[in-house]
């Protein structure tokens, strides 16, 4: 098992073992990052990365890589620029009428065909499949799963160290270095109705334009006589939902998504847990083609 490599998203987990490889702890020389584009992610999970976690890499003689979406023509894309690109299908879990959350191809294209390709390409193969190191801790145990990709077996590092994630925050800090803000898209569907409110608050451009997306999808969607899409299962247009005449209706809702969802490097599964898990490589792995 040659090609060793730990899928790295940003958040919590992955720096933590980060550290660890760093303090010799567990062996990984190889972190990837799957950039699902710089106008998608939250914009402190690009500066953290790049102003904390990539310096913190190189002083430590590891390697973080940052990858991204490269079409056959070897011009890349973002997630964002290929929700405004394509009208037909959408690739983030909006919700649908009856609350249940649609497609969710963005995890499979935009973090798990990638990673899968750079390991294939460094040598992984159904002969000699190589390691994929994910950030789950112990707290959300119930993740850890065998890969279905032939090419890969999933390790779980954290688990085999029995560490929580709050066990990680500590070996964050205990590093000198700054805890990790939660990664994932700022318009993730799988935001809770508390973190909504939060960007609305705190980063209002951001929330501007989640608003303004699930506008032109649902324009899009009405042209071709097709019902609409929420960000949030209240199943409201944004603004009404978090600033609106009904956002007075949502305290139950609130309270039952609060740590309802999360969404990591190679998870946006719908389940609780932390925001650095990676089980979406088992639950997505059967979309993925040998072309990939």
């Amino acid at each position: 098992m040659g090609v060793k490599a730990f899928s790295f998203g940003g958040g919590v987990q992955s720096m933590a073992c980060l550290v660890l490889a760093a303090q010799s702890k567990i062996d990984y020389q190889t972190f990837l990052f799957s950039n699902v584009g710089d106008d998608s992610e939250y914009p402190e999970t690009m500066i953290y990365l790049r102003e904390v976690a990539i310096p913190y890499a190189k002083r430590h003689g590891l390697n973080l890589i940052e990858l991204k979406k490269t079409r056959s023509d070897g011009t890349t894309e973002t997630l964002w620029e290929k929700l405004h690109r394509t009208e037909r299908s959408i690739d983030i879990p909006m919700r649908l009428g009856s609350g249940a959350p649609g497609n969710r191809s963005c995890t499979a294209d935009f973090k798990i065909k990638v990673v899968s390709k750079w390991m294939r390409q460094a040598g992984a193969t159904k002969d000699d499949p190589g390691i994929v190191g994910i950030g789950i801790s112990t707290d959300e145990i119930r993740r850890m799963k065998p890969s279905q990709l032939p090419h890969l077996i999933n390790a779980h590092p954290l688990i085999d160290l029995e560490l929580t994630r709050d066990d990680c925050k500590k070996l964050i800090s205990d590093a000198g270095l700054p805890v990790p803000p939660k990664s994932s898209c700022f318009f993730c569907p799988f935001h809770t109705i508390k973190e909504w409110r939060r960007l609305y608050d705190e980063q209002p451009e951001l929330f501007a334009r989640s608003v303004a997306l699930e506008k032109m999808i649902n324009e899009r969607r009405l042209a071709l006589g097709r019902d609409p899409m929420y960000l949030t299962g209240a199943l409201r247009p944004l603004d009404e939902v978090v600033n609106g005449s009904h956002k007075w209706q949502l305290s139950f809702l609130e309270q039952a998504q609060d740590g309802q969802y999360s969404c990591g490097p190679f998870t946006c599964d719908g389940g609780s847990g932390g925001d650095d898990s990676a089980d979406g490589l088992i639950i997505t792995a059967k979309k993925i083609t040998k072309k990939d």
